[in-house]
């Protein structure tokens, strides 16, 4: 039993014991578990062609080879398994579904899945699907806190749920010790699923509609033409196709590997652990599941008995290298390793202590580097499209997944906004094994840590670094990490004889409330709005565009929304849409001559924007891209003397009749040459942005801060540049913008261009979407009746009423300094008593009375339409000029010659 194994905590050697004998004692009886399922009427020969050729019999590949046939391409789908459809042992799954996820595609993605598994139960299709509900528990204030949030965002996710006691957790589950329990969050609408059961159903529905599938058959190279998909070679020949999709699960980065061009899918598999009991007397089959996040651990009722596993904080890597078969997948117990877990489970469920071991079951489960899943059309590719990366919890994930890869396919696109979850969102750096073995230690425990605001990794850092970083690390830089470029946060106040170098500091947060670093962002924020702040923006996306002659220009034409079209020098903000009119791209672009142009993307979209500018190419190769983010420091100064202080390090005239807002030059400063200044800023304030080649960017930088000490000069981090665009009411790609946003629903139609020569990708859309009116507004709210020193604070999500009702989420929010107030944007819906949304205007959304529901507490706040104007003390007119949203019509005076935003 379990409970010979404690003394005063645990006797290791004891414990190997019990496991041994009892593991001896019952390895001779059969167990459901060891029963697995085959699938008739498989290929004795591959085709030749096909249109769809998945990789992969598990869950995954079943639930695309499903939909596809769904969709009618089930005669056109070949899928090739390397063994047998459904292989692996079942030992080796927890099958938890719960539809709470990150984010709201994620959730989305869970919640088709659940309906997937209930369709196919109402068919007779055998999934293991049970509704039993499930409890999470918090031991914690804080972790009670995420569960109030969470329970205030099912309102805008459509989960019903409900907090509960501790005196509830335990008549939900008897077994329960809940003395160190504060409380809990009930869902009843999750459940558990058999993989293998479902797997087989899927794919069983699927062939029944004609999808092809080979068994024992494995993927050898995968082909393309024109860097598109053209075929698959196999161990058992070759098959001609026009989609590959990588199913492949565990070897999923193998596969990537076999392309030609290769294709990166970041993942590293983990030890993952399982234990299972024998039978416990009058245990409720429909014993919810319970999670147990500050322990690490869940369990669930499985056939009579308890499955339990949990996420351990450092995770142990594999050599996946070494794995060739699903059988070499189920490694040796680590009674050490999983120490951490029985502890909790024991703690938990004191009645383990009298349950008897049945196994200890020792998996491998693959991770991404951000804990996230890995979806999408792979950039080094046409029609390679990736579903991996599940970490653990395929089931919640298969049927969502699959069918929203099956709508790219097929369709072009998906329901959802996807680009969280795309394989676009990597570079090369998060394939590098050494990076990912780094990483991979940490991730599985983020799946059940506290999701404080902006979490930062410990491991797999300082690998992209500006020329300046050590001298910002020395001043006092904490550091936070984007697509692997470490990117100061804000500044530590640090005296004259601090020790140097300063060891490198990681940003955090830990806190739903005032955070720590308030303070020092405060002071960055009033650098910047009263004398000068300088802030390192190396991290964005740079790429030059150029052409012989004037195809760079039509190609931007049809790309972009603006017009580019404007003359040389000057600078466009224009968004680059989709089909649909939402935004794939939001970018500024500098006319450097009449055939070049240099864009400036957020740091996010380094491969994302370079796909989409590539596969827009002409093919005659008269248009060249060149991504110069590395060969470029990028230093922003910001504040109302940037323009006193660069004059005295330039021989241009910086007057606004020479070098109006909104234009670029090329400039000398101090002693370095060939620097790209724009006079603009991402945050509204006035000032440049100096685009510096890397052997001067030291240079220029120890110029910048010397002549700058006179005008009060400090360094400013990424914080003080968000809390003045949200203040200033800017959006930003990937926090407020994305796929499914257009510019007509966030102020900005006045950047399209609708009566341009040439027509831009998702005209249409716009067109049409102006005709019948926008069904969401893009709002600025302030917080009235809100504490930001004792009250949590709004950190993105949240729900916004208006009048009571139900209307809508906050994107991007934080506390407006000049406001003194909580700033929180987000998009505003008129929807009717059946929740369906109707047309919205301006008069709609300003005649509600608003409140924004942090954790469970309404907050009063007052709407904004359009960028206000905050009061300074030193007003510009120069810089007031450029708002993001403005009224329609309004009079456009003090513009600079060239502006066009």
């Amino acid at each position: 039993m379990l409970g010979g194994c404690l003394k005063g905590g645990i006797d290791k050697c004891n414990l190997y014991r019990v496991a041994g004998v009892l593991n001896r004692r019952f390895s001779s009886r059969l167990d459901a578990l060891d029963y697995e399922e085959k699938l008739e009427d498989c290929l004795s020969v591959l085709p030749s062609k096909a249109k769809v050729v998945i990789c992969g019999g598990g869950v995954m590949g079943a639930a695309v080879a499903y939909h596809l046939a769904n969709r009618g391409w089930g005669d056109r789908t070949v899928v090739v398994e390397k063994e047998k459809v459904g292989a692996g042992s079942r030992w080796h799954s927890s099958g938890l579904v719960g539809a709470f996820k990150p984010t709201l595609a994620q959730v989305r993605l869970a919640q088709s899945s659940i309906r997937l598994l209930k369709e196919l139960e109402a068919r007779g299709r055998p999934t293991g699907w049970k509704q039993c509900g499930s409890l999470l528990l918090a031991r914690t204030r804080d972790r009670m806190t995420v569960y109030r949030r969470m329970k205030s965002q099912s309102v805008s996710w459509s989960i019903d749920c409900d907090l509960v006691t501790p005196k509830k957790c335990h008549e939900l589950f008897p077994m329960l010790n809940v003395e160190d329990v504060l409380g809990g969050l009930w869902i009843p609408g999750d459940g558990v699923g058999d993989p293998h059961l479902l797997c087989m159903s899927l794919m069983r529905e699927a062939t029944d509609k004609g999808v092809g599938v080979m068994e024992d058959c494995s993927v050898t190279a995968v082909l393309s033409k024109d860097d598109k998909v053209s075929g698959v070679e196999t161990t058992n020949g070759a098959i001609e196709c026009d989609y590959f999709i990588n199913c492949a699960g565990f070897w999923a980065r193998q596969v990537g590997q076999l392309a030609r061009p290769q294709v990166k899918v970041p993942l590293l598999p983990c030890e993952h652990y399982y234990l299972h009991t024998k039978p416990i007397d009058n245990l409720d089959p429909m014993t919810p599941v319970i999670r147990d996040p500050d322990g690490y651990i869940y369990l669930r009722e499985r056939d009579g008995c308890i499955l339990a596993g949990g996420f351990e904080p450092i995770a142990k890597p594999v050599y996946e290298e070494e794995i060739e078969n699903a059988s070499q997948r189920c490694l040796p117990e680590d009674w050490d390793h999983f120490h951490v877990l029985l502890q909790e489970l024991l703690q938990r469920v004191p009645g383990l202590n009298q349950a008897v071991l049945h196994k200890l079951c020792n998996g491998l489960e693959a991770f991404s580097p951000d804990c996230k899943w890995i979806v999408g059309e792979a950039p080094e590719m046409l029609n390679y499209h990736v579903a991996a990366g599940m970490k653990t919890v395929g089931i919640s994930a298969a049927g969502g997944v699959a069918e929203a890869t099956v709508d790219e396919i097929i369709d072009g696109y998906s329901k959802y906004d996807m680009h969280e979850l795309g394989v676009n969102r990597f570079l090369g750096l998060h394939n590098n094994k050494r990076f990912l073995r780094d990483r991979v230690k940490e991730v599985p425990g983020v799946h059940y840590g506290l999701p404080y605001p902006f979490y930062e990794f410990e491991t797999g850092r300082n690998l992209r670094l500006s020329p300046i970083y050590p001298t910002l690390r020395d001043n006092g830089a904490v550091f936070g990490q984007v697509m692997g470029y470490e990117r100061p946060t804000w500044f530590e106040t640090v005296e004259n004889e601090s020790e140097k170098p300063r060891p490198f500091k990681i940003a955090h947060t830990r806190t739903f409330g005032k955070p720590p670093w308030f303070d020092a962002v405060q002071r960055e924020y009033w650098a910047c709005r009263e004398r000068v702040g300088l802030s390192d923006y190396s991290s964005f996306t740079k790429i030059d565009i150029q052409s012989q002659g004037r195809e760079v220009v039509e190609l931007l034409q049809y790309l972009c929304s603006n017009d580019v079209d404007v003359p040389v020098g000057s600078i466009i903000h224009t968004g680059m849409q989709n089909e649909r009119g939402g935004y794939e791209n939001d970018c500024s672009l500098a006319r450097i001559s009449e055939n070049h142009y240099m864009m400036i993307a957020p740091t996010i979209q380094q491969t994302r924007c370079k796909v989409w500018l590539k596969r827009h190419l002409p093919s005659n190769g008269s248009v060249t891209l060149s991504d110069v983010t590395s060969m470029y420091t990028a230093i922003c100064v910001m504040g109302p003397f940037t323009r006193s202080l660069l004059s005295e390090l330039t021989d241009t005239d910086l007057s606004p009749s020479n070098f109006p807002f909104f234009t670029f030059k090329e400039i000398d400063v101090g002693l370095a040459n060939g620097i790209r200044a724009m006079n603009l800023t991402h945050t509204g304030e006035l000032g440049y942005v100096l685009y510096i080649p890397n052997e001067f960017a030291l240079h220029v930088y120890n110029r910048l801060m010397t002549v700058g000490e006179k005008y009060g000069i400090s360094h400013v981090g990424y914080y003080a540049s968000r809390a003045l665009r949200v203040e200033k009411f800017f959006a930003f790609w990937g926090q407020d913008l994305d796929t499914m946003t257009t510019p007509l629903e966030c102020g900005r139609t006045w950047r399209v261009k609708f009566d341009k020569d040439i027509k831009f990708i998702g005209r249409d859309a716009l067109l049409k979407q102006r005709e019948d009116g926008i069904r969401r507004q893009y709002v600025q709210l302030l917080l009235t009746d809100h504490d930001h020193e004792l009250d949590l604070w709004s950190w993105g999500g949240e729900p916004i009423y208006r009048d009571g009702n139900y209307c809508g989420q906050t994107t991007t929010t934080s506390y407006g300094f000049t406001f003194k107030k909580q700033v929180c944007l987000g998009f505003v819906e008129k929807r009717d008593k059946d929740g369906v949304t109707q047309k919205v205007d301006n008069d709609y959304v300003l005649s509600g009375h608003y409140e924004i529901d942090i954790a469970g507490i309404r907050y009063a706040a007052k709407v904004n339409l359009h960028s206000p104007n905050l009061p300074t003390k030193y007003p510009d007119k120069e810089r007031d000029v450029y708002q993001a949203t403005r009224k329609l019509h309004e009079p456009q005076q003090f513009l600079g010659r060239h502006y066009q935003p």
